[in-house]
């Protein structure tokens, strides 16, 4: 697998040579995903999406726009917040204007970013595939999976159980509502029946 910071640097290319600028913009992503509270919305999860999107690549019209998307959808992310994915879309459209990416792309990479906040089916293609990679997480092996509740727990650390436990199940009862929680074929076959599964086995022990 790609290192990040290879693919980063590969992706960036197109738009510039400076690696001075790609170095320290890698860095600035580096250091935002390590934060100490980062306990599951970090570089490894990041890796994890990459692994995902590369599998359905041929499937992906823009690949660049995808993989800025997937460095940057998290890039701004506070447990308290309810406004990170908006922080993040705008702290990249400034990051990918230094890099001199064009408006449209800038405008679809926004809206991808945007769209990691409600994972609504788009009619952008290359959006359902970045949000099915986005929950990819929720249709893995339980053991996979119970370790993610964990981690997100952590992050949720400063709201008690009596805080916690009520919105976290309204998080995951809104993700059975949605018709389907996987927006393409391929996520849907691979993750829709064990995802729903590790959800309600989720909701009993909360």
């Amino acid at each position: 697998m790609m290192e990040l910071k290879e693919r980063f640097t590969q992706t960036c290319f197109p738009f510039t040579q400076d690696q001075n600028l790609i170095d320290s913009l890698w860095q600035e992503i580096e250091k935002k995903y390590s934060g100490k509270s980062r306990h599951y919305h970090n570089l490894e999860h990041l890796e994890n999406m990459f692994a995902e999107v590369d599998t359905v690549k041929d499937q992906i019209s823009n690949f660049i726009n995808i993989s800025f998307s997937v460095f940057y959808h998290d890039v701004i992310y506070d447990a308290s917040s309810k406004t990170n994915e908006e922080k993040s879309a705008d702290f990249t459209r400034k990051r990918l204007q230094q890099l001199n990416v064009n408006t449209a792309d800038i405008s679809e990479i926004h809206f991808q970013i945007l769209a990691t906040k409600s994972h609504q089916k788009s009619e952008n293609k290359d959006t359902n595939y970045l949000l099915d990679a986005d929950l990819s997480i929720l249709g893995k092996d339980l053991e996979l999976y119970l370790d993610y509740t964990k981690k997100i727990r952590r992050e949720y650390s400063i709201y008690p159980d009596l805080l916690y436990k009520p919105g976290r199940k309204k998080v995951l009862k809104h993700f059975l509502e949605l018709e389907n929680i996987f927006k393409t074929d391929v996520f849907k076959e691979k993750y829709e029946n064990r995802a729903r599964e590790n959800i309600l086995f989720e909701i009993e022990t909360l």
